[in-house]
């Protein structure tokens, strides 16, 4: 369980993955869960919307479920945009999955040792304070100088 994941580690999650589900997803654009989620659709993940209040509706061209008991086929990756207080919980629920995850990802701001605790001790990898949209651009080329995804080349600096 670590804050600090190597780069090598990050790298192989993002590569191995195929689907994630974003817990708390809000379908709002100008918030983070859904810009995250947005991102990881255009790069070629499944990605599964989890939001109770949301449940029923489309999101990036999934049916949003309720919570994770509803995802058919399992995902590779829980990636959970709620507060701390909520992550027990959702961690709870995903090692009741089946097939399991492999990974838990919680994000920017979100930390639980307890809970992270329990999930490695079944197995699973657990990466917080993180987010993959930042790690994916920092990892695989798609940040520039200043952090800026600029979309310009050039040869100058």
């Amino acid at each position: 369980m670590t804050t600090n994941p190597s780069d090598d580690l990050l790298r192989r999650v993002l590569r191995q993955s195929k689907s994630f589900a974003c817990v708390g997803v809000s379908p709002n654009p100008v918030r983070p869960s859904h810009y995250v989620a947005r991102y990881l659709k255009l790069k070629g993940y499944r990605v599964v919307p989890v939001n109770p209040g949301q449940a029923g509706k489309e999101l990036f061209g999934a049916t949003c479920v309720a919570d994770l008991s509803e995802i058919e086929g399992g995902v590779d990756v829980i990636d959970i945009f709620r507060r701390p207080e909520a992550v027990p919980e959702i961690v709870d629920a995903a090692l009741a999955m089946e097939p399991r995850p492999k990974v838990i990802w919680m994000q920017i701001g979100v930390e639980h040792p307890e809970a992270a605790a329990k999930a490695e001790a079944e197995g699973l990898t657990v990466i917080q304070n993180r987010c993959p949209k930042i790690e994916y651009q920092r990892l695989f080329g798609e940040l520039r100088m200043g952090g800026f995804a600029t979309g310009i080349i050039s040869s100058k600096l």
